[in-house]
């Protein structure tokens, strides 16, 4: 039987962990042994895990990495990790170049400066794998690069490498050692090997797996909006990121206010841009039209109940939500950036428009008017088969 490992950074609510488990839910534990290890041993996902998916990590907490209780656990598990084999003296050259690099770029990304650190002082295993998988970008790639032992080893993209601030030195030239490298999407792809152009010929796009028929069930179970409104509901599903900069759509709700529409906005997730959010809402005077309702187990039913989903993001990888969405035949409109442009077919399936206040607003207001353009994108958008079974193949080739 053949010996795969996969390493992710948490295992919190979000895109990425959401296609490893379907991705780990289609490898047949007759012919492979499937480990996994949680860098950062955390996350509420870790109950959904197919029975035969062995977790390796010797202490795990369930809560979500964006509670309170989470970052209480986060904070710990840092101290531990650099204070683990003397890490913080070791890695504190690399920690110091690295931060003056940032502070030049005026550009200070936290978990991107610690994630080396981070697999420096993980759990270590003795065990020799025939494939290791980093499914993940930063801590998940370094730690099996360095710390795993197998004969394949792989790493997963799913982001825009150059936006999300990622680089050669920060990586110390990491995936020149994989095998094999997967892009979610060909836009990804670019965007890495614009970085690393000597991976071109072990890099291959590797579309995210999505089981549709699941989340079309679990759309019909009870839940949704619990409000009594009987205007237009606008729905955005995502963490309260920097990458997500919702401020940008608290502002194009202020012009839709302003120009007298009937709408509410509401967005489904956490994250560290919460108090800043909050504070944009109030200065705004939108308290009552913009909510921030939390991050939900099931966001499937708030999706069929919404008259439009928006997913207005600085870039992307290549958006589960947005999937999700479609699925569901939600009539979508999506910032023009990285990622989206290839899942929207503009004015077919959905709408890509400005990442500004005034290019959502127009866009919002022009399908809120026009209920034929709502149902036809809607019906584009979910006759989209988006799972190739196939894909798989291409991981499991390597073994």
């Amino acid at each position: 039987m053949k010996k795969i490992l996969f390493v992710i950074n948490t295992l919190g609510h979000a895109g990425a962990e959401t296609a490893l488990l379907e991705l780990l839910r289609h490898i047949d534990p007759g012919y492979y042994q499937v480990d996994l290890f949680v860098l950062m041993g955390q996350g509420e996902m870790v109950h959904r895990l197919p029975e035969y998916v062995n977790l390796l990590n010797r202490s795990y907490d369930d809560c979500s990495v964006l509670s309170t209780e989470g970052k209480r656990h986060l904070q710990k598990h840092v101290i531990r990790a650099l204070l683990t084999r003397g890490t913080i003296f070791r890695m504190m050259p690399y920690l110091c170049r690295q931060l003056v690099g940032m502070l030049r770029r005026r550009r200070f990304q936290a978990d991107k400066l610690l994630w080396r650190a981070m697999a420096a002082g993980a759990q270590r295993f003795l065990e020799h794998y025939d494939l290791a998988v980093a499914y993940l970008e930063g801590g998940a790639a370094y730690y099996v690069t360095d710390y795993v032992r197998a004969d394949k080893k792989a790493a997963f993209i799913h982001i825009d490498y150059v936006q999300a601030g990622y680089n050669r030195s920060l990586d110390r030239d990491c995936y020149v050692k994989m095998d094999r490298v997967f892009a979610v999407s060909d836009e990804v792809k670019e965007s890495f090997l614009s970085i690393y152009p000597e991976c071109g010929e072990r890099m291959q796009v590797f579309h995210n797996l999505l089981d549709q028929e699941r989340i079309r069930e679990q759309a019909k179970q009870p839940g949704g909006f619990t409000d009594s409104f009987e205007g237009y509901r606008i729905l955005t599903v995502g963490r309260l990121t920097a990458q997500k900069d919702f401020q940008v759509s608290v502002e194009a709700m202020r012009l839709l206010k302003d120009g007298g529409e009937k709408a509410r906005w509401y967005i489904l997730g956490e994250g560290e841009k919460r108090g800043e959010l909050e504070a944009k809402i109030r200065e705004l005077g939108l308290e009552q039209d913009f909510l921030l309702l939390g991050a939900v187990e099931n966001p499937y039913p708030y999706m069929v109940q919404a008259d439009l989903y928006v997913h207005a993001t600085r870039f992307e990888g290549k958006s589960i939500a947005i999937q999700e969405a479609q699925t569901l035949g939600c009539t979508i409109i999506a910032s023009d950036c990285s990622g989206n442009r290839e899942q929207i077919v503009s004015e077919v399936d959905g709408i890509l428009c400005e990442m500004t206040p005034e290019g959502i607003s127009r866009c919002v207001r022009e399908l809120l008017y026009d209920k034929e353009k709502r149902r036809a994108f809607g019906q584009a958008a979910s006759a989209k088969e988006l799972t190739d079974l196939k894909e798989v193949e291409k991981l499991l080739s390597l073994i």
